[in-house]
C-alpha cells in the first residue's frame, strides 16, 4: 500500500469515500496546524473537514457535523504493514 492520501475520505461505511484499507492504519489530521481527534471527512483539495456538532444526532441516528474550511493535513498513524510480517522462515 502506497503511502499517499485520497483527495477525499470519510469514515461512514455508507459513503462513496470510505476506504476501509487506509482507515484501518489509523489516519490522523492536522487542521489548521492543530491536530483533531473528532474529524468524520475531510477533503484536501477544497481544504476542509466535517466535525461532529456536540451530541446531536439527525433522525437517523448519525452525527450531525459542521463543515470547517481550513488547512488539512492528514498523516498515517501506523506504519505500513509489509506483506512477509507474518511469516516464518524455514532457514
Amino acid at each position: 500500500m502506497a503511502d499517499t492520501f485520497p483527495d477525499r475520505l470519510s469514515l461512514d461505511p455508507r459513503s462513496p469515500y470510505f476506504n476501509e484499507d487506509i482507515l484501518s492504519r489509523g489516519v490522523g489530521i492536522r487542521f489548521n496546524g492543530q491536530e483533531k481527534t473528532n474529524v468524520e471527512e475531510y477533503c484536501i483539495s477544497e481544504g476542509w473537514i466535517r466535525v461532529a456538532a456536540g451530541r446531536s444526532r439527525d433522525r437517523h441516528g448519525n452525527p450531525m457535523t459542521i463543515k470547517l474550511k481550513g488547512a488539512v493535513e492528514p498523516y498515517f498513524e501506523n506504519p505500513p504493514q509489509s506483506d512477509d510480517e507474518g511469516v516464518a522462515s524455514d532457514g
